[in-house]
């Protein structure tokens, strides 16, 4: 075997070892909230070895955000259902063309939405069990937190 194709087969080796170090290992970044890609390139002098390899980590997206929307005092499409398991974390956005309060039951939360406004709530499900959202002034239930131990 020549010494370019011992060198050859060295160099695949050493790219195959760091690709699975960056596999492995992720890329040293903790910040999870952004996508990371690494790229290694090897070529030897000599030879026609030239060998890449790419890995692409994307962060797993955040809860849900739930949205509502209230169209002459009633929820469009009737009442949102909304299940999340205790300790996650829950989004809601309501948007209505009503002026009222928008009450989430259970957890005693309580913000005024304007008429043709939009209110959000962002809290941690801490409480099981089902509770109504509503306009409360209107005294119509808009959606149904319920949330699963």
């Amino acid at each position: 075997m020549s010494t370019g194709a011992r060198l050859g087969i060295l160099a695949g080796i050493i790219v195959v070892a760091v690709a699975a170090l960056v596999i492995a290992g992720g890329s040293g970044d903790d910040n999870k909230d952004s996508a990371s890609t690494t790229t290694t390139q090897s070529s030897t002098t000599g030879t026609t070895a030239d060998t890449s390899t790419s890995t692409t980590t994307t962060a797993p997206a955040g809860p849900p955000t739930y949205r509502v929307t209230v169209k002459n005092a009633k929820p469009v499409g009737g009442i949102e259902a909304i299940k999340v398991n205790k300790g996650d974390e829950v989004r809601l956005v309501v948007k209505s063309d009503t002026a009222d309060e928008i009450h989430i039951h259970g957890y005693d939360l309580k913000q005024d939405v304007e008429a043709g406004g939009s209110v959000a709530f962002k809290f941690k499900a801490t409480i099981d069990g089902a509770f109504e959202i509503e306009l409360e002034d209107h005294k119509e239930q808009i959606a149904e937190l319920t949330v699963e131990p």
